[in-house]
């Protein structure tokens, strides 16, 4: 079974099961600066998993973009992806644990589905906790389709499920499949890693809170995932999705760039593969990241430095990595469209990156070479003097071949000189120390190392990587006040710019924090002062003139036939929620808003910046 075909059989059951198929959100979330990008499948649905009503109905399914950077280091073994995609379903208050768990077992099972064995399903359930007792009702549904008691294992943690520390959660109950050659020992998956999980059943019952308590929701909800990757892998008899025709494109067009053979190279192109592929989905994004130096903009750019230095050991010539982005792009279109219609922007940024980083790179390799010879020879002039006198006027490539053979294994640096390698010659912290440890070496105290580096790259930069990692954690959206003020706020910049400036602009991002809106737009040219005041005084009019906020449910078509703003390159439900700002804005939008403008106070446009080619950028304020 190819990609096409299990994500076209997963929607279609689920479809005749009476779910609305809704296109995959941005990998990007708008609106919730808890997360640099959306982690799982149910992310962002999480308002309408905690109430507020989803335009689409209460039976949801799709395939939805996912990244996450907790397991970066990891990627090149059989599992790891940085970018990967979730087939989900979901109930917001309609059905509940019995039609969930009989619909994944006939839908892995049934000969009209996937027709996976029996013998080679195992079955996981909620042991208990939290002030919870064991899920009996899921061991009783699962023995109603015909699954053996001694199929299910009741399990603690790993069969609770949240986003995070707080927020919508409940007990779960998970599907693994047998990867192994011979018969399984055990039907616990804790005892035998060659049981792989493929559907995860969350019954997402309760909220949890900061102390640790939960109450329940006020509508018990379903959300489930598959990985998509993962199940491909499985239903092909494979130890990796890195062999599925999910990557066989890319890797294939490794191999033809380096003249080597996937076999003899499997990491290396893994990494090449894995960190391309998300590069790729993030630049042609609905909300486009571009290479930069903090948030998303930071992992972007070490995907891209990361794949240009493996690639390059592996043979490649320079200036190969829009060859892979192209390839990346032709495999995924008919899949991903936007990709189609974003293509030469993809390939311009991954390049121009690519350029960029080759300008530096050799200087910043030469440094790191000097920084490991002179740590050679400072522990030769301590040790064994005869070696030093004999090495010390050698030059830095023939000190490195002999690094080994004099026992140097070990080398301590200096933050401000990681920082310095970073700001000076585009070297990411990360990868600075993979050539390092390249060569054999351990880089002492590297933890310590690292925090203090995450020190001064926040005094510098005004937001530490440190905190970025914080945010790949997962969150829920922040509907505080002060943000929902704000999101308010941004409808009406979007359409004050549209007024004062041209009725061209076309919004192509946003992010809000309870601090400040960030608001990405399409324009070839920086404001002038007197633009900047002059849109400021637009949305500060609005503000004042007390307009109240009403809220509609409708088509996209008929949204538009209104007059209705979207975000550029967004993909729309067949409903969508529209919110008029009195007769002043009228926008396709999930909320939440103020009631009325008089809420928002005193609005301060901060910044006007660029944000990446044709796209400029705003932060604002309120007081």
């Amino acid at each position: 079974m190819n990609a096409k075909e299990l994500r076209n059989k997963y929607l279609s059951f689920f479809e005749s099961k009476g779910h609305v198929i809704i296109p995959s959100a941005s990998l990007v979330p708008q609106n919730d600066a808890t997360v640099l990008f959306t982690t799982a499948g149910m992310q962002p649905l999480v308002p309408f998993l905690m109430g507020q009503t989803h335009p689409s109905g209460n039976r949801l399914a799709n395939l939805q973009k996912c990244l996450r950077t907790g397991d970066i280091d990891e990627v090149g073994d059989n599992t790891h992806c940085t970018f990967f995609q979730m087939l989900g379903n979901w109930s917001l208050g309609d059905y509940f644990k019995e039609e969930s768990i009989a619909w994944s077992y006939e839908f892995l099972t049934s000969k009209d589905w996937l027709n996976l064995p029996l013998e080679k399903l195992s079955f996981t359930v909620y042991e208990g906790g939290n002030g919870l007792e064991q899920d009996n009702v899921a061991i009783e549904t699962w023995k109603a389709q015909g699954v053996p008691a001694e199929k299910i294992t009741a399990l603690g943690k790993d069969n609770f499920w949240s986003a995070g520390a707080t927020g919508p959660c409940g007990p779960s109950s998970e599907i693994f499949y047998w990867t192994g050659d011979d018969d399984p020992k055990t039907q616990n998956p804790d005892e035998d890693e060659r049981w792989v999980e493929i559907w995860n059943n969350v019954f997402m019952a309760y909220e949890r809170y900061e102390d640790g308590s939960l109450t329940e929701l006020a509508k018990q909800n379903i959300d489930t995932g598959m990985g998509f990757e993962r199940t491909l892998a499985v239903l092909n008899g494979m130890k990796s999705p890195f062999e599925t025709d999910l990557f066989t494109d890319i890797i294939g067009k490794v191999e033809i760039l380096t003249g080597k053979s996937y076999s003899d190279n499997q990491k290396a192109m893994r990494i090449v593969a894995d960190h391309m592929r998300a590069s790729v989905f993030l630049i042609g994004d609905e909300n486009p990241t571009t290479p930069g130096n903090v948030d998303q903009g930071y992992i972007l750019r070490r995907f891209i430095r990361k794949s240009m230095i493996v690639l390059q050991k592996l043979g490649a010539r320079a200036g190969s990595l829009g060859e892979v982005a192209q390839t990346i792009i032709d495999s995924y279109v008919e899949m991903y469209p936007e990709l189609g219609e974003r293509n030469s922007f993809i390939v311009k940024e991954v390049t121009n990156e690519e350029t960029k980083f080759a300008n530096t790179l050799e200087k910043g390799l030469l440094l790191l070479q000097r920084q490991i010879a002179n740590g050679f020879l400072g522990q030769l002039r301590q040790k064994d003097v005869s070696a030093f006198e004999k090495f010390k006027g050698s030059n830095v490539i023939a000190l490195l071949d002999h690094l080994s053979e004099y026992g140097f294994s070990e080398v301590s640096l200096k933050a401000k000189w990681l920082f310095d390698m970073f700001q000076s010659h585009g070297m990411p912290v990360e990868v600075t120390i993979e050539e390092i440890e390249g060569y054999g070496l351990t880089v002492l105290e590297k933890e310590s190392l690292l925090a203090e580096f995450e020190t001064l790259f926040k005094a510098h930069q005004d937001k530490s990587r440190a905190g970025a990692q914080q945010k790949f954690k997962g969150g829920l959206a922040d509907t505080s006040e002060a943000t929902v003020r704000l999101h308010t706020a941004t409808h009406l910049l979007n359409e004050a710019l549209r007024k004062v400036i041209s009725r061209d602009i076309v919004q192509r991002g946003s992010n809000i924090t309870p601090q400040r809106l960030r608001f990405d737009f399409k324009f070839e040219r920086k404001l002038t002062a007197d633009e900047v005041k002059a849109v400021e005084r637009e949305v500060q009019k609005q503000i004042d003139a007390a307009h109240e906020i009403t809220v509609e449910k409708m088509t996209p078509l008929k949204a538009q036939e209104l007059g209705a703003q979207s975000e550029f390159g967004a993909k729309y439900p067949e409903q969508v929620t529209v919110y008029d700002i009195g007769p002043y804005s009228k926008e396709i939008c999930m909320g939440p808003h103020v009631k009325n403008t008089s809420e928002l106070g005193k609005f301060t446009i901060k910044k006007e910046e660029s944000s990446a080619s044709g796209i400029r950028r705003i932060k604002a304020v309120l007081a």
